[in-house]
């Protein structure tokens, strides 16, 4: 094998490692929060792009953190389903691994001291609980990713708390009609995780985890997973009705065939590598949506 091969197997392990299809997890939030704040003031871009990438490196180092652990207590083997597994597939060093992210939150902390300097400095508080949640999230004696409360946190810090964050950097406070069009937001990011949990039912179940879907079963996993979906589209469709919001963001409509696709696997497949795809189209769910949310609020000031 020729060294250029060599070097670009190495970029995709290590670009592998961040876990890039979570990463458009921390955009849309970033972009929905921004055009939420059209309505009150002209856009600060700066701050825009030090959010979005101060978001996408506390992501990045996330699933780093869950890398290494999952690796130090034995859950991931290379036999286990997913893009994790850098360490015991890649050969990757855990101590590097764990390095890495450590400097990606020190970059994503400098790019936090430049929002509060030009924000509020309040902001510092909630960056760092950010932050440690991102890191209790596999890390610490009782992980959350390892409780029923993993999609609560999940949603709420990475759907929610970043909409209202870009949001409040943008205006200096946080109106109601943010708050509200965060919650689609919050469902969908919940999703994701209970999506992941739900393909690794089995294995976390075998490794000690008490998640959500273990908890309540498969089925009864299946349907709350269908109800995130479900309460998310109807909830814009609502603040439609009740003019809140401009019809534009209907557009949201044009994602719905990729949960279907997504319910309709988990519901006839139970096969780890089968329902996989399952747990892509709800990450796209996500990014979509929010994405085209944001959009249609976009085109609606302009309209």
């Amino acid at each position: 094998m020729s060294h250029e091969l060599q070097t670009d197997k190495g970029w995709r392990i290590w670009w592998k490692l961040t876990r890039p299809h979570t990463l458009t997890a921390s955009f849309a939030p970033v972009f929905l929060g921004t055009m939420i704040a059209l309505y009150y003031t002209n856009i600060n871009w700066l701050l825009f792009f030090a959010m979005l990438f101060a978001c996408l490196l506390i992501q990045a180092a996330t699933n780093m953190f869950n890398e290494y652990y999952d690796f130090a207590r034995g859950l991931d083997s290379e036999k286990s389903v997913g893009i994790g597994g850098a360490i015991v597939r890649n050969g990757v060093k855990p101590k590097t691994v764990l390095q890495l992210a450590l400097l990606l939150y020190g970059i994503a902390a400098l790019l936090g001291i430049y929002i509060c300097y030009e924000s509020s400095w309040m902001l510092l508080i909630v960056g760092a609980l950010s932050m440690l949640i991102g890191y209790l999230y596999t890390g610490g004696p009782y992980p959350i990713a390892y409780t029923p409360f993993g999609e609560l946190f999940s949603g709420v810090f990475m759907g929610m708390l970043i909409v209202l964050i870009s949001v409040y950097i943008q205006i200096g406070t946080v109106p109601n009609f943010a708050i509200l069009l965060s919650v689609p937001s919050a469902l969908l990011v919940a999703a994701i995780m209970l999506s992941n949990n739900i393909r690794d039912l089995v294995e976390d179940e075998e490794g000690g985890r008490k998640t959500m879907a273990i908890l309540v079963g498969r089925k009864n996993a299946v349907t709350i997973l269908a109800s995130y979906f479900v309460i998310s589209y109807l909830w814009i469709i609502a603040l439609v009705i009740l003019q809140i919001i401009t019809p534009w963001t209907l557009l949201v409509l044009l994602s719905i065939k990729k949960p279907m696709h997504a319910l309709k696997l988990f519901r006839e497949k139970d096969n780890p590598l089968e329902v996989a795809p399952g747990m892509k189209d709800t990450a796209l769910t996500n990014t979509i949506f929010v994405f085209l949310l944001g959009i249609g609020l976009l085109i609606g000031f302009y309209i």
